[in-house]
């Protein structure tokens, strides 16, 4: 099994070792695993899965959008699951997708119910006016996820204004122009994000701006709150849909696209004490 990851951070590589620990505990040492990182560059990613085109890997696993997007490009032959992708309609270009790709793709989602996240925004902070939605231009999935809750937030009253920086770059002053214009910021589950976080902290804590985060790794760091999912889960029923494919139980073109099975909502503690937002009792703190 060839395995192609975007980037190193802590979500990924969660995927990642729930997908190997669920395929070696049903098929134990007869699976080889071919684990490469692509350090953040989609060309890379391009390389990498035409590598594992060329060795004739039995199954690809795509951990992230632009891993999946090379993947597709490269093989419509060798079997893919993605994970880590938020909406695979938007990531393939698949008008009305239906939640089956078909072909030789399936996989998982870490799509957070967005409407949700933006609610959790308005439970911290009903006073605030402004909210910066802050992605990277480059993933197409990011400004999916900013557009839906742009519009769940301005529903509820914001005034909602993009940030968007084309990579790592550019980000410091795009984050810097968010955090003087913004009361509030809001950043989904983006890989540039999650790779560069100690950059928006060391910006957006000094300013007093509170970050609500896609996803758990990224509120860790930089964010005071998120309605977040298990990465090492998706990645578990990622490897149990490769155990299904490789013993031949199931058929790729006919699997749909799964889900994240629960959502849990999480504080920073560190974060929230030094900003003084006050969590309800429902929020589960992020371990340190």
């Amino acid at each position: 099994i060839g395995i192609c990851q975007l980037v190193q951070h802590d979500a990924l590589d969660a995927a990642t070792k729930g997908f190997e620990d669920a395929i070696t505990e049903k098929m134990g040492d007869s699976v080889k695993f071919d684990e490469q990182n692509a350090q953040g560059d989609s060309n890379t990613c391009s390389t990498i899965i035409n590598g594992f085109v060329s060795e004739g890997a039995d199954l690809i696993l795509a951990n992230a959008t632009a891993s999946l997007q090379a993947a597709a490009a490269g093989t419509s032959d060798i079997p893919i699951l993605g994970t880590a992708v938020t909406e695979y309609g938007v990531a393939l270009g698949i008008d009305d997708f239906d939640g089956t790709v078909g072909g030789n793709i399936s996989g998982t989602s870490d799509l957070a119910p967005l409407d949700e996240q933006a609610d959790m925004l308005h439970e911290l902070f009903p006073d605030a006016k402004n909210v910066g939605l802050l992605y990277c231009s480059a993933e197409p999935n990011s400004q999916y996820q900013v557009d839906t809750v742009k519009d769940a937030l301005e529903k509820l009253g914001y005034t909602c204004e993009y940030y968007a920086f084309s990579d790592s770059n550019d980000l410091s002053s795009v984050v810097t122009t968010a955090a003087n214009d913004s009361d509030v910021i809001y950043a989904p589950t983006d890989n540039t994000v999650a790779s560069n976080t100690e950059i928006i902290n060391n910006i957006c804590l000094p300013a007093k701006v509170p970050v609500i985060a896609g996803e758990e790794g990224i509120c860790k760091a930089c964010g005071v709150a998120t309605l977040s999912i298990s990465y090492y889960d998706l990645g578990v029923a990622t490897g149990k849909m490769a155990v299904k494919i490789l013993t031949g139980e199931a058929d790729i073109s006919e699997m749909p696209i799964e889900y994240a099975p629960q959502f849990t909502k999480e504080y920073n503690p560190t974060l929230c004490e030094a900003l003084g937002v006050a969590v309800p009792d429902d929020y589960t703190a992020i371990a340190e």
